[in-house]
Order: structure tokens, then sequence, then C-alpha cells
């Protein structure tokens, strides 16, 4: 066993995992899991809060008292930030892409509602941009007397990704308790920290499994580099590292569909039958998009040599009511 870095506990851990014995009858294929990170929490509900435990520590430990991140609108990260930040009676201030025109609704509401301040920037500045600007309001809080720290987004660095190096570690445990082996775990994949510390823990527990992720925007390569890059600033941290090839790093492209956020018909006819299925609700943005791709390609053939699959449920149940309207 590796010596973890500290944190702080703040998510309801460890989440349950269900048989979803319908959608596996439907399917005549491998048996399907679900790990419930949609139930970490609630004002931090998702995989989010389990990054920011780690991270949120390392802020305490150097004497931070703001923390500054950014995301969408409706990040849920943001949001998971503004609310750790109140619980600690510290300051938060998102940088958005966006403008606050929007309607104050979903997870822009609820960050609202805990007291983060905002800044908005267009989408062009935060694709290119959003360090340089997350780093100049760094700048400017020192200047009236705060210590702040900077998390990119997503919580995706290397101290965040031992958020899912713990979550592999439970999943570890409840194989035994459950009698089974997950030979392949499924997540999405939307800035790469939580593959990476599930990735990581893989190969340092000496598991078989295989850890598949489902990009949400950009393509297979971007991740599989964002990956790495977390993966080797995770290492210093343990005093270790694991040795691995590009190829390792297992995304299945295809299933971004409009892009970032935007949804297509099928995606949300999907999120509405699985909800009627077997009771989860998925969210638009990340696990809607991530389990429709399993689906098809347990459809297509293509997951014929597994067989149990865990799909972990990473959260994102505010960001449905937005595009309510898009359901019906």
């Amino acid at each position: 066993m590796i010596k973890k870095p500290p944190r702080i506990n703040l998510a309801n851990l460890p989440t349950r995992i269900d048989y979803l014995s319908r959608l596996t009858k439907e399917l005549k294929g491998p048996q399907i899991y679900i790990k419930r990170d949609d139930q970490t929490g609630s004002e931090v509900s998702g995989n989010k809060v389990r990054k920011l435990e780690y991270i949120v520590q390392e802020a305490l430990e150097q004497n931070c008292d703001y923390l500054i991140t950014c995301g969408g609108t409706q990040s849920n990260h943001a949001r998971a930030t503004a609310a750790i930040a109140a619980k600690l009676g510290i300051g938060s201030l998102l940088v958005l892409k966006g403008n606050k025109e929007e309607p104050i609704e979903g997870n822009y509401f609820l960050s609202k509602l805990l007291g983060a301040e905002f800044k908005f920037i267009t989408g062009d500045d935060y694709n290119n941009k959003r360090m340089e600007i997350m780093e100049e309001a760094k700048l400017d809080l020192e200047t009236k007397g705060y210590k702040p720290y900077v998390i990119p987004e997503g919580g995706s660095m290397g101290i965040g990704s031992y958020g899912y190096y713990t979550a592999m570690e439970e999943i570890h445990e409840q194989e035994k308790q459950l009698g089974i082996e997950f030979d392949a775990i499924v997540i999405s994949v939307g800035s790469g920290g939580t593959y990476s510390g599930l990735f990581l823990a893989n190969k340092l527990l000496g598991r078989k499994s295989t850890v598949f992720g489902i990009n949400v925007s950009s393509n297979a390569e971007h991740f599989i580099k964002q990956i790495s890059n977390i993966l080797e600033e995770s290492f210093p941290y343990i005093n270790n590292r694991v040795e691995y090839t590009n190829s390792d790093i297992k995304i299945i492209d295809g299933y971004v569909g409009l892009g970032y956020a935007e949804s297509r018909n099928e995606e949300l006819e999907f999120i509405n039958y699985l909800a009627k299925l077997e009771g989860i609700i998925l969210d638009p943005v990340y696990t809607g998009k991530a389990m429709y791709g399993l689906v098809n390609e347990i459809k297509k053939g293509n997951m014929n040599d597994y067989k149990n699959i865990l799909f972990i449920h990473t959260g994102g149940l505010f960001g449905v009511f937005p595009k309510s309207s898009l359901f019906f």
C-alpha cells in the first residue's frame, strides 16, 4: 500500500454499487453495475468532491483562504468548490464560460446561493486563457490581503487524482464483499483527473481490470495527453511512479455528439429511457453521453470480452434542470 497524501473528509463514502438487472437483461451482454458517486453528498454531490478532498487539504496546509476555479456556467466542479468554501468559511471565485445574464438555475443558482463570486469570460478566453485569467484574479486577491489557491478545470491536477485512487481502493474492497471482479470500469471523461486516479490505482494495486474513459468533449488524442500530464504530476506525491504507455490509456471516442454540454435527441431519449428502466437519472453533459456510449459499444459487440462492467455515475443531477424543456 502506498502512503497517499492527506485529505479532508467531505464526501459520504464509500458509495454503494448496484446491479443494473433490467438493463443487463435487455442488452443480453455483460453484467452491468453502477457505482453511485452521484450520492457522495448533496451540495457536493458527484465525483468532484473526491478530488477536492485532497486539493482543499493542500490549500489549507498552505494557509490559503480563497479558492479560485473555473468551468461552464453549469459546472458541477465550480458548484462543489463553492459549497466547500462556504462550509470552511473561506472565499470562492468562479471563472465561468458564459455571461451573467444566463438564467439563474441549476448549478449556477446553487453557486450563487452558496456565496460564490463570479467572473464571466468568453468561450475563446476560456479555451485559451483561463489559467492566465485565474492567475490574474489570484494576484488581485493577494493585493487585498487574501491567500488564494488556484484549482484547474474539474480539479484535474496531480493532487486531485488521489480522489479516484481512493475510489478504486473502495471498489477493490467492494468486489470482495460482492464476490465478483469487475474486468472493465467505465467513466465519462471531461478533464482527465477522474480517469488518472483510477488508472494509477489500477496499476499500483495490481488489478487486472481495464479502465475505459468515454470523452464528452475534444477527442481521444487530447485526453491521452491530458491524462498523461496529470499522472506525471501525481507521482511526486507518493515518491513513486508507474510505467505505462499511451496505448494503456483507453479512451472510447465517438460520443461527443454536438460538443461539450450540447445534447442530441438520442442522448436525451436515452437518459429518459434509463430513468424509467432503472430509476436512475443521468446528466446530459457527462454520464448521459458516457452511458449512452457504453450501451452502444455493448450493442456493437465491442465489450464482449468483458463479463462484469462497472459504470461510475459521477453525478451532475443539477445540470438536468436547465435542459428540462428539451426532454418532453
